[in-house]
């Protein structure tokens, strides 16, 4: 017979063997996830960094000889040159122009129900948008007829910028539907009890609806860095491998890179960027967290 001593022990012991059962199961259903990002992500990256230390042909050991060739490659600093450009005038204008935007909208509630315009121009496929940009900007084209000049846009500084209209033109609608649902998720009540109190829409807003808006503008500042690396594919097709040299970015260099079957210097090149890009993105979530 057991003893009662025994008979409690085992009772005591069942919540606790159910919460083990439980983080169990939550772990099965995570395993699938898991596995497929470890298939396709995390074993195919640890296989870059491990070739990032060989020669594409011969396999030798070489170290850190191919991430010196890569830093010191002209093209990658270029190209990492206008990359960074690029990113850092294309987010400040998204963002702010996505806020104004969603903040206008947010006013005035009958607009909202026009959602769907404002995402088109993400769904339009990128050679639809290259051929406007031909009809547009060559020599040819209507800005040159409307003008009566003969410039080709595509092949001078001023194609940086048509690259920086064309990105903040495309995502623009995007980021407005993202702020738009931060600026929702902020409780009425409490910028009802701000007006009560004689505040302003400039105090409303600096006050309530900014620090509201954290965890949203973290999350939006993210995408709309890495959707930065997208543009690549409209500069592609405009002015194929070799464009001008303001939009030469980093995507040119990888691919003639392939082209030339330069994998070496590929696998150096892609574990310095995703270094790059995990420690910005790292120091955004810090930044974030240690904002009043």
């Amino acid at each position: 017979m057991p003893s009662k001593r025994m008979y409690n022990c085992t009772w005591r012991n069942k919540p606790r063997r159910r919460a083990a059962g439980k983080r169990y199961v939550k772990f099965l259903f995570l395993l699938p996830g898991l596995a497929g990002v470890s298939i396709f992500v995390l074993i195919p990256f640890a296989d870059v960094v491990k070739r990032s230390f060989y020669t594409a042909l011969s396999g030798e050991f070489v170290g850190l000889k191919n991430y010196m060739s890569v830093m010191q490659n002209t093209a990658f600093r270029l190209a990492v040159s206008n990359t960074v450009r690029f990113a850092s005038i294309c987010m400040p204008i998204l963002l702010a122009a996505g806020l104004i935007l969603a903040v206008i909208i947010n006013q005035h509630g009958k607009w909202e129900r026009f959602k769907f315009l404002y995402l088109l121009p993400m769904a339009m496929p990128a050679a639809t948008v290259v051929l406007v940009w031909k009809m547009l900007f060559i020599k040819q084209g209507f800005v040159n007829s409307w003008l009566g000049s003969h410039i080709d846009f595509m092949g001078e500084d001023s194609a940086f910028y048509i690259l920086v209209g064309s990105y903040v033109w495309k995502n623009l609608g995007y980021t407005l539907i993202l702020w738009l649902a931060g600026l929702k998720a902020i409780p009425e009540d409490m910028m009802e009890a701000a007006r009560v109190d004689g505040a302003g829409k400039t105090a409303i807003f600096f006050r309530i609806v900014l620090p509201n808006l954290k965890g949203s503008a973290f999350t939006i500042t993210i995408l709309s860095f890495l959707n930065s690396f997208k543009v690549f594919r409209e500069a592609y097709l405009v002015s194929g491998s070799y464009p001008q040299e303001k939009i030469y970015l980093l995507q040119h260099v990888f691919h003639n890179w392939y082209t030339n079957l330069d994998f070496d210097k590929m696998a150096a090149g892609a574990v310095l960027t995703a270094l790059v890009l995990g420690s910005v993105s790292i120091l955004l979530q810090k930044l974030w967290d240690n904002a009043d």
